[in-house]
């Protein structure tokens, strides 16, 4: 269950006693022993093999957050008593009350950028000068959530659940994922893989968990400024070119391969999607020359402002709503026979981030288990 590299520690456990105190000290041996079980650890063990074995899962077990039945045992229920469980209308796809969604996600970008060309002109309306070191973040951010929305619509597109029509869905999809410059079809196949192998260890398409022999010097990993650097690196080139075209957070089994979701040799692709992979690619270059020729027409300064900086928002979104939707210190990931696909889905997790954002990402972050569980279900009835 995402544990990694324990052999070797267990080998060593004698000579690494008494490096530093173990988080799980303060625990009764029974207790203990109860916890290792649970996370499959030899709980014959003496005490301080397994408060050294268990130290790695300690903020886990710790933590006030933690659900009393953490998904770590397989589920007493099956994926058809959850989906009898659900009126049959919720499973209806409806490609006018999508696009309308889409239209309206359309008109506020739309309407935010009339508004931000304001701006720099906010003097003349009496505001001080310094207001506009306010506005254009507000814009930003605004404008990022957005298309955030139009984003998570294109990402309906690719699991069908935009319409009953596969070739509306793919136009559709095709058309707005190009102009965040995300290639439509490579990213629908290698998501509709991530969704067939979520929560393994082995063959997730995204943030495969670390082991212990990935992890290398752990304490300095830790320290405030390698963290720092982490996240800065993640949430601006985590997504492009880090996953699309370096296979960043990407499985194991892609090292040293061509992971490129740009090139249709990449090894997640098969040759009967060659051409799929070359439309798409061919769609993001055409995207690319409308921007050129806005910059051409307007300035750079201008697109940045209006446009490159509210896309880089996204693609900050998209690397920190994806982690959070798949990583938690109680979530488990599985290694081999332990991992199934029902398993893995529901080991997923929902979180509401309020009233504004969850209207404003069509409700992917506070519904995503069950996005999981039945991909093609609309996000209006999730």
């Amino acid at each position: 269950m995402g544990k990694g590299g324990e052999q070797p520690v267990r080998d060593q456990v004698a000579g690494k006693k008494g490096l530093k105190p173990f988080k799980l000290n303060h625990m009764p041996t029974e207790e203990l022993r109860k916890w290792a079980k649970a996370y499959g650890v030899d709980s014959e063990k003496n005490r301080e093999e397994l408060l050294f074995l268990m130290n790695g899962f300690a903020d886990g077990i710790m933590d006030k957050n933690r659900p009393s039945n953490p998904p770590i045992a397989p589920p007493p229920f099956t994926l058809k008593d959850l989906k009898d469980a659900i009126p049959k209308h919720c499973f209806e796809r409806h490609l006018s009350t999508s696009l309308g969604y889409l239209a309206v996600d359309l008109l506020k970008a739309f309407l935010l950028g009339y508004a931000a060309t304001y701006i720099s002109q906010a003097s003349a309306y009496g505001l001080p000068q310094w207001a506009r070191f306010v506005l254009w973040p507000m814009y930003w951010w605004a404008q990022g959530c957005t298309l955030m929305g139009v984003w998570v619509l294109s990402h309906e597109c690719g699991h069908q659940s935009f319409s009953e029509s596969e070739f509306a869905n793919n136009l559709v999809g095709t058309i707005f994922h190009s102009a965040l410059f995300v290639p439509y079809h490579p990213w629908r196949i290698t998501h509709a893989k991530h969704h067939n192998n979520t929560g393994s260890c082995d063959n997730d398409e995204v943030f495969s968990p670390f082991t212990r022999s990935d992890w290398g010097q752990e304490m300095l990993r830790e320290t405030p400024l390698a963290n720092f650097w982490g996240i800065f690196v993640m949430f601006t080139v985590g997504w492009i070119p880090g996953y699309l075209v370096m296979n960043i957070t990407g499985p194991r089994k892609y090292r040293g391969k061509n992971a490129n979701h740009f090139s249709p040799t990449a090894v997640f692709f098969t040759k009967e999607e060659y051409w799929l992979v070359v439309q798409s690619v061919s769609m993001v270059y055409v995207a690319l020359a409308c921007l050129g020729y806005a910059i051409f027409v307007f300035g750079f300064s201008t697109v940045f402002a209006f446009y490159l900086v509210p896309y880089l928002i996204v693609n900050m979104f998209l690397v920190l709503l994806t982690f959070l939707q798949h990583t938690d210190v109680y979530m488990p990931h599985f290694r081999g026979a332990e991992w199934n696909w029902f398993r893995g889905a529901i080991c997923t997790i929902d979180r509401s981030y309020g009233f504004f954002w969850d209207r404003a990402t069509h409700h992917i972050t506070d519904t995503h288990v069950c996005h999981h569980l039945f991909s093609k279900m609309p996000f209006y009835h999730a």
